[in-house]
């Protein structure tokens, strides 16, 4: 009879004592923070990248990237460019980070133009090349997604002829995540632009060359970089581990009185049993 009192009193104490969540598997299996692909408190800026090997465009924290080009290049003389540029981050993000409610996403693209992108301006877009139909222009948009959801996006209205440096902000409003994961919540830029040329060789001593070319060129790395409003409180163990910026925790069993609630029902049966096995033995 001792013996059974003593093992109830005894569970009951071991659920005093605290015990830590699982929190989130990755990083409690790799720890990145020896990978300058991700974010960290001295570094919370991605870069863009492009290989045109494998036709493929990605973004990370590490400025430095040996397998990029130095520019994304596309050109026509006569017709339409179609920019669809997906930046995903890689490898995908292996920290919880936090963004702080105040705070600015700030982006600054190196872009080059040539050719016609705006409707109405008399340019090749208004004749579509000499055809009927829709028109095909589209100016400058710069997407920033968290995985599926969209922050915000940026329409640039002042691109002139040559080069550009694209500078945008977007504020964190009602609706925006501010806390993100790889899983769910992996960063992506989209850029999405249409231009077109009218380019004509002309006809060699019956007529001249006439109209213009269309080019759109972006030039990588340390020039075309997006800086996210992260709370230097995202790198602590605490938040790492699945708690909360403010201090407390997203976890069941951190909730007050929890433990003391089952405990205190625990050695209530053990005193049951024991007052029962007396009454018993009587």
């Amino acid at each position: 009879m001792r013996k059974s009192v003593c093992l109830a009193v005894f569970m009951a104490l071991m659920m005093l004592v605290p015990v830590q969540a699982g929190g989130n598997v990755a990083v409690q299996q790799a720890d990145p923070a020896d990978d300058p692909r991700q974010p960290t408190e001295e570094n919370k800026t991605m870069y863009m990248y492009w290989n045109s090997s494998n036709t493929k465009a990605w973004t990370h924290f590490d400025v430095v990237e040996n397998t990029t080009m130095e520019t994304y290049t596309e050109e026509k003389d006569d017709g339409v460019i179609d920019i669809d540029l997906k930046f995903r981050m890689e490898p995908i993000l292996a920290k919880r980070i936090y963004m702080d409610p105040d705070g600015l996403f700030r982006g600054s693209f190196d872009i080059y133009v040539e050719g016609d992108w705006t409707d109405g301006d008399g340019g090749a877009c208004d004749d579509n090349g000499g055809q009927t139909g829709p028109k095909d222009c589209e100016e400058l948009n710069i997407t920033l997604m968290a995985g599926p959801n969209q922050v915000d996006v940026h329409h640039e209205t002042g691109l002139v002829q040559g080069a550009n440096t694209v500078v945008f902000n977007f504020v964190i409003g009602e609706t925006t995540p501010i806390d993100w994961d790889g899983s769910d919540y992996n960063p992506e830029i989209h850029i999405s632009m249409k231009l077109m040329g009218n380019y004509n060789p002309g006809i060699a001593f019956l007529t001249p060359p006439s109209g213009e070319a269309a080019k759109f060129e972006m030039t990588m790395g340390e020039v075309s970089k997006i800086e996210l409003p992260i709370d230097d409180a995202s790198f602590s163990e605490e938040f790492q581990d699945g708690g909360e910026i403010d201090g407390g925790s997203s976890d069941s069993e951190d909730a007050p009185g929890f433990t003391l609630v089952v405990a205190s029902a625990a050695i209530a049966m053990a005193v049951f049993v024991n007052s029962r096995q007396e009454d018993e033995d009587y």
